[in-house]
Formats: structure tokens, C-alpha cells, sequence
């Protein structure tokens, strides 16, 4: 991921090389937005966005309200993780769209296990990373 890579089954891929349907990963799989500031990460779900290629870059966009916690993280961090879940981690899921990083370590609290690379955080237990 250090060029901007995704990360599948922990093999490092080229964006034009990813094959998986874009409507599913960000529509239907459920994500997990990280950015870390100051030594901390944050994460929140998302299940919107997009995908493609702007100006001969492969890019990935995706909407934050102002007021989430979790975009000041991204705000400061040099980049931001998007960590993809299956099925099976549903109910996680749900917890880190229902709760705030204000009150709580929702990472630590939900078991899951931080990978840094270069900087940017995501997470073990996803079955890919971008």
C-alpha cells in the first residue's frame, strides 16, 4: 500500500489490477474509514463513495459529515485506510456505526488488530485493504 496500492488476502495489487465489482465492495461489503492523528487511529463505516481514475491517478472518494469524529483523523492524517469486512463481521460493523470515538476505543473495545504501513492503519481481520 506504500504507492497507493490495495491489499488483498495481504498480497499488495496494482489498482488496475483490482477485479472485484466496485458496487459491491463499496455498496454492499462493509467498510471501515480509518485516519490516525497524534499516534491514535479512528474508524468509522461507510457504505458510499466511489472508485475510478481522475486526471490519470487511480482515486477513491468518499463523503464525510463534518461533524464525525472521525474525519478530524483523516483531516490530519497523510491518508486514510478503507478496510474491507465481509459478511461475518456484520455486527462489528454496526457497533462502529453506532458508536463515537469520543467515548470509547471502539477498535480496542471490537478486537480488532491494527496493521500500520507507512504511516496508515487498517486492519488485520478485513479481507482487503485500500
Amino acid at each position: 500500500m506504500k504507492n497507493g496500492g490495495f491489499r488483498m488476502s495481504f498480497k499488495e495489487i496494482a489498482p488496475e489490477n483490482f477485479e472485484e465489482s466496485v458496487f459491491k465492495v463499496i455498496g454492499k461489503d462493509w467498510l471501515l474509514l480509518a485516519g490516525t492523528k497524534d499516534g491514535k487511529t479512528n474508524a468509522m463505516t461507510a457504505s458510499w463513495g466511489g472508485m475510478g481514475v481522475m486526471w490519470g491517478k487511480p482515486v477513491a472518494f468518499l463523503v464525510i459529515r463534518p461533524q464525525r469524529y472521525t474525519k478530524e483523523f483523516i483531516d490530519r492524517a497523510e491518508g486514510l485506510t478503507i478496510s474491507v469486512f465481509g459478511e461475518d463481521k456484520r455486527k462489528m460493523m454496526s457497533y462502529f456505526g453506532s458508536v463515537s470515538g469520543r467515548d470509547e476505543d471502539k477498535i480496542a473495545k471490537a478486537g480488532l488488530t491494527p496493521v500500520e504501513d507507512n504511516g496508515r492503519v487498517y486492519f488485520e481481520e478485513a479481507r482487503m485493504a485500500l
